[in-house]
């Protein structure tokens, strides 16, 4: 009763007409950065004191890059993990300030994973993040994400293509789920995600990048 109590207050506290919307906007996209910025593949690494993360590979904090340390537990930790600091920011936010708030939290979880500031604005490529913000913005989008991850993962073997193929249709389909808002910001997510994938669609092209499995 008592903890339905707080909640309740807190709720009444944080409504807009307690807390300026321009206020709570910023509020919510900090947030979401220092969540998404969680270095969590560089700090599972250290403390299992494998390879130098940012000096192997590709140097990012992801976990494609944690699996050339050779621990693939590890990598699905990271994995896990860089999924979930973007559906926890989200939803956070979205219980206290739903809509635009909501959406700048999703925006700021996966920029402070792409450019978190204390590792000099070098992080990870961004596709556990942003799929944990679809999770929590719209779950339906999130198993159409995954459908086509895994669908184009199988015809080509190569999981940055299933990544890329995902991303794009994403946008399309919170459209058709009548969500133009939330299909814009990860209309831009998207874009982000590509140009930190810039180097991989070169790969792809040439016919060298790295096959799931041989990573």
């Amino acid at each position: 009763m008592r903890r339905r109590h707080w909640k309740a207050r807190l709720r009444n506290y944080l409504r807009p007409k307690r807390f300026p919307g321009v206020f709570q906007s910023v509020f919510a996209f900090l947030f979401g950065y220092v969540c998404g910025a969680i270095p969590f593949g560089l700090v599972l690494t250290r403390l299992a004191k494998t390879s130098d993360l940012c000096a192997i590979g590709s140097g990012n904090i992801g976990a494609t890059n944690v699996l050339r340390t050779g621990r693939k537990d590890l990598a699905a930790l990271t994995l896990l993990l860089d999924l979930l600091k973007g559906t926890v920011a989200v939803l956070a936010v979205a219980y206290f300030a739903p809509g635009t708030p909501m959406l700048l939290a999703t925006l700021g979880a996966f920029l402070g994973h792409l450019f978190p500031a204390w590792l000099k604005f070098r992080g990870g490529k961004g596709v556990a993040t942003f799929l944990g913000c679809l999770l929590a913005a719209a779950w339906q989008a999130a198993l159409a994400f995954g459908i086509v991850w895994l669908a184009v993962a199988f015809l080509t073997r190569t999981s940055s293509a299933a990544a890329l193929a995902a991303s794009a249709v994403t946008p399309i389909v919170l459209l058709i789920m009548g969500r133009s808002d939330t299909a814009l910001m990860f209309g831009l997510m998207a874009i982000l995600l590509w140009v930190k994938h810039r180097a991989n669609i070169s790969r792809l092209a040439a016919g060298t990048e790295s096959r799931i499995g041989k990573i």
